[in-house]
């Protein structure tokens, strides 16, 4: 059963050696995934799972590692747990993985990638499996919001994109499964929302489990719409 979710960004500028000297820039951002973060663990899950977009479906069961290398960074952020051996982690889970590190989380980790256009159902009764792996299932669930919120964002601006976020804010700081699980698939690829695969799989984990939110950070640094929840 799923017994809490932290809801996080996954941009690679959250590392502060990819950051660099904009690194300051985020520190709010850092500081709200490490709240959510302890606010997970402090749940007492037997089991976190990282749930993030990929190129295809994979998962990683024995552990797992990422590296920041592409970024000019000589980094790499493992899962805990586990083994490095294997398929290296996707970006977004290479990211979470890095979060867990910096939260000193030590607990068994799983990691799934799911394909940015994956269908809600499939999305929906992916998070009901994951949220039966263990009796205390913990996710870390990470997404980026709409990526249109200015002229100067990987989208350019789209107006549809700010009230897309908005209600998307809603949502994740009310535990709202309904409107998660409604979110139209097509309008989040146009907007370059590439959190809403990850964010269906939350929606069908939390079916059930009477937990409640908080929203901790809403923002769109640099033209992208980033959120933080935590779920208990």
């Amino acid at each position: 059963m799923l017994v809490a979710a932290a809801v996080c960004p996954c941009p690679p500028l959250l590392v502060p050696e990819v950051a660099a000297g904009a690194a300051a820039e985020l520190d709010a951002l850092r500081a709200a995934c490490d709240e959510a973060l302890a606010t997970l663990v402090a749940a007492g899950p037997q089991l976190v799972v990282v749930v993030g977009t990929g190129p295809a479906a994979e998962v990683w069961t024995e552990g797992g590692a990422g590296s920041f290398h592409r970024y000019g960074v000589p980094l790499v952020a493992k899962l805990p747990g586990g083994r490095v051996e294997g398929p290296q982690l996707a970006p977004s889970l290479t990211v979470g993985a890095w979060l867990l590190e910096r939260a000193g989380v030590t607990l068994p980790t799983h990691a799934c990638a799911v394909p940015v256009d994956a269908p809600a159902d499939r999305m929906l009764g992916l998070g009901q499996g994951l949220a039966g792996l263990a009796d205390r299932v913990g996710l870390l669930v990470l997404g980026d919001g709409s990526a249109c919120r200015s002229v100067k964002a990987p989208g350019y601006l789209d107006d549809r994109a700010e009230g897309f976020d908005a209600a998307l804010a809603a949502a994740l700081g009310s535990a709202d499964l309904a409107a998660l699980a409604a979110l139209d698939a097509g309008l989040a690829a146009e907007l370059k929302a590439e959190g809403r695969a990850p964010w269906q799989v939350l929606a069908g984990a939390a079916e059930g489990a009477g937990l409640t939110a908080r929203l901790g950070y809403q923002d769109a640094p640099y033209g992208v719409g980033y959120f933080v929840a935590s779920w208990s």
